[in-house]
């Protein structure tokens, strides 16, 4: 039997099986999705040429593969660092009512409070999302600061993204700016499930004790160390995970995002799903519903589409 098999053999052994004993939730908000579109006049900067990725990738892609499982709405969150990609989407979300919420993307820096005005003008635009390197980066440090309290300002919230290096930073910056609603990304950047490191145990143990900090359960399965596309589809392997979130964030603090579709380096969209559907769904009836949506809307204050 190979290392990962036995791993996922014990951590099943040590969890009783899982029963659905909360009904499907009964709405659904994909709080992390990407949409973009390489064939743009001047192209996109991410994803880069050659890589699976770089395909024109449209809320009717994602609701394919999502809305199958009942989930029919969405926040997206930009990756580029151009300022009219941001005007790119709320043009996209104007037209499609699945988009309840847009994650910008605007660097801090001198045109940072102008830019943010002018988004913050649509109702769509819900907040932005920085690198954790700039929370790091002591020459950006004056700059991350005002641009966070104008944020707080405007009632927006703060994504992050990056090495778990940040997370520190992170949780001071939190306790700075109580105003401010925070969501880690992508776990915080664990790794895989069954190989987590006590010093991202720790700060994640840390972080939580912020009350306005939520946790974006997403990359989940981008974590594990495999082939692509072939992450293991058991939810028991990523109990570490899930269970160190539940044991510090609790039940109204956890919000699913898919990240699809770099989500498919994991595995697909239906994997993504079923693993947090049965991990939440058998911790009862309300952590289900907090997971799936209600915790979203009290992070992101997405509106609702007509």
């Amino acid at each position: 039997m190979n290392r990962r098999r036995f791993l996922q053999t014990t951590a099943a052994a040590l969890l009783p099986e899982i029963v659905q004993a909360a009904p499907p939730a009964t709405r659904i908000i994909d709080t992390h999705t990407h949409f973009y579109d390489p064939s743009r006049p001047g192209g996109v900067p991410w994803p880069g040429k050659g890589s699976k990725l770089y395909r024109t990738v449209l809320p009717a892609d994602w609701l394919a593969v999502a809305a199958p499982h009942g989930v029919k709405e969405t926040v997206i969150v930009e990756a580029s660092p151009l300022v009219e990609d941001n005007q790119w989407i709320l043009d996209l979300a104007a037209k499609e009512k699945s988009i309840v919420g847009f994650v910008g993307h605007l660097d801090p820096g001198a045109e940072f409070a102008a830019n943010l005005k002018r988004f913050a003008a649509n109702s769509i635009f819900r907040g932005i999302r920085w690198s954790g390197a700039f929370l790091t980066d002591e020459a950006k440090h004056d700059s991350v600061i005002a641009g966070a309290k104008l944020l707080a300002e405007h009632g927006l919230e703060l994504d992050l993204n990056g090495a778990p290096s940040y997370l520190p930073h992170a949780a001071k910056l939190a306790a700075d700016i109580p105003d401010l609603r925070i969501l880690i990304n992508h776990l915080g950047a664990s790794g895989d499930p069954q190989a987590l490191k006590p010093e991202w145990k720790d700060n994640i143990r840390a972080i939580a004790k912020q009350p306005n900090v939520f946790m974006k359960v997403s990359a989940l399965v981008e974590q594990v160390k495999c082939e692509p596309g072939q992450a293991p589809r058991e939810t028991a392997y990523y109990l570490p995970i899930l269970d160190h979130f539940w044991e510090t964030f609790g039940p109204d603090r956890l919000i699913y995002g898919s990240n699809w579709p770099v989500s498919d380096k994991g595995a697909p969209y239906d994997v993504v799903f079923k693993i947090v559907d049965e991990y939440f769904r058998s911790r009862g009836t309300e952590a289900c519903e907090k997971y799936f949506w209600k915790n979203s809307l009290a992070a992101y204050r997405w509106i609702e589409r007509k």
